[in-house]
């Protein structure tokens, strides 16, 4: 079934006026993360918790609002009261006389009673009369679950330049890693001459047989021009209904499709040293990103305050360290502590807690990343985990020191990391 709506004509932008506040962003977050496991048992993966004190989800937000982009609508469908909640929180301050927008869109079978979103493309598709009555020149669309700086003014500057019908985002990664990807070929004007949804033997590049070019799900569009091909792709039985397999491959044979490369619009501090983007989509990529962040020099500089990451701010008191005993002592080296946490008479290495944890005397804790209200039980010991939000652990477990025995137990990865969730405790005294 296909639906009706005008689209509008736009205005041009005044000559040297920022395009990006003529833009909306459409954040795709309907996701589940299944290579996460039982992180997203609860939540969608643009939910699941990053950093210390942000959402993944954060990132791209954050990165449309500091790029000046005042309209933002975020596309939801599975389990997503965590995110909704989150986003309801974090990001309402957007305000309607300051011409600013922020909408939730989760799937409400705008179009069909029985019809939920059937792909990224139908997503955008479902919520055009809420779209269009913004009038944007511009639609920037935005996965929700990857972490990474950019500006997207400089994106939307080189579409608007090159006369493109879509600007992908695109970054090189190796050959192994673009099997989950889009990957294209180009020519020397940057002109997409070819492009293929996760292929499983990825074609490299001229001169790097080794390295892909990858789309990073990041498409800009003029409006007019993507509501035509929605309308288009709608009434077509054979389409998936999605901007990788569907939209993007058709407008590389008929139209104008160009790459923009992360490395043109990437925001760095002093202390990046290269361009940063990461899927954390898995439970070892997930642990290692969030594990970097307590490094000397992380390659993610979270403390960089002229490209803020946005989220929810909690009220919590102080992180409080006590006890200073032999033995007992309230101690961190290179971690990550948030407010609201106590670090009772034990001690931390290289890790990152999150809001409220309490780690009990002659706990020793390493390399671990603990989400939210999770408590650790005295003389605990745990080494290379991920702890899901509100799990207890009992006193005197021992976690990461016993591959085979965690295996039996927990969920360990291929990479040794072990991710423990209440229930996993919970079968511990069956």
């Amino acid at each position: 079934m296909t639906k009706s709506f005008t689209v509008p004509l736009s205005k041009a932008p005044a000559h040297g006026a920022p395009l990006s506040r003529h833009a909306l962003a459409f954040v795709l977050a309907g996701g589940r993360g299944s290579r996460l496991m039982e992180l997203t048992d609860r939540r969608a993966k643009p939910a699941v918790y990053f950093g210390g004190k942000q959402r993944i989800i954060d990132f791209a937000l954050s990165n449309a609002l500091n790029s000046g982009i005042r309209r933002i609508a975020v596309a939801t469908q599975y389990k997503a009261h965590s995110l909704i909640r989150h986003l309801q929180r974090a990001w309402t301050f957007l305000r309607p006389e300051r011409n600013e927008s922020f909408d939730l869109m989760p799937a409400s079978q705008r179009i069909s009673e029985n019809m939920w979103y059937v792909g990224t493309a139908d997503a955008v598709y479902q919520n055009g009369d809420i779209i269009l009555d913004y009038d944007p020149q511009f639609i920037v669309i935005l996965a929700g679950d990857h972490i990474y700086k950019m500006d997207y003014e400089r994106m939307l500057q080189q579409h608007v330049d090159q006369g493109a019908d879509v600007t992908i985002g695109c970054l090189e990664v190796s050959r192994e890693e673009a099997k989950g990807f889009g990957v294209m070929a180009v020519d020397k004007a940057s002109r997409i001459t070819s492009f293929l949804e996760k292929p499983k033997d990825p074609p490299g590049m001229p001169g790097k047989p080794e390295r892909c070019l990858a789309s990073m799900g990041i498409y800009v569009f003029e409006t007019k021009f993507l509501f035509d091909l929605l309308r288009e792709d709608a009434a077509n039985p054979n389409s998936s209904h999605d901007f990788g397999n569907d939209l993007i491959p058709h407008i590389v044979k008929h139209g104008k499709a160009v790459a923009h490369h992360f490395s043109s619009s990437c925001v760095r501090s002093t202390q990046e040293i290269r361009p940063y983007w990461r899927d954390v989509g898995t439970v070892d990529a997930y642990w290692a990103a969030n594990i970097d962040l307590t490094g000397i020099e992380p390659e993610l500089d979270l403390f960089e305050t002229n490209w803020p990451i946005w989220t929810y701010v909690e009220l919590t008191a102080p992180a409080k360290f006590v006890h200073d005993l032999e033995g007992r002592r309230g101690q961190a080296f290179s971690s990550l502590v948030s407010g609201g946490c106590i670090v009772s008479g034990s001690t931390l290495r290289n890790s990152l807690l999150f809001s409220r944890v309490r780690v009990n005397s002659f706990a020793e804790v390493s390399h671990a990343v603990i989400l939210p209200d999770v408590d650790v039980g005295r003389s605990a010991r745990l080494t290379k985990v991920v702890i899901d939000h509100g799990v207890r652990i009992p006193p005197g477990l021992v976690i990461g020191e016993d591959p085979e025995l965690d295996a039996t137990r927990f969920r360990r990865s291929p990479g040794g990391v072990c991710l423990v969730t209440q229930p996993m405790i919970d079968r511990l005294s069956l």
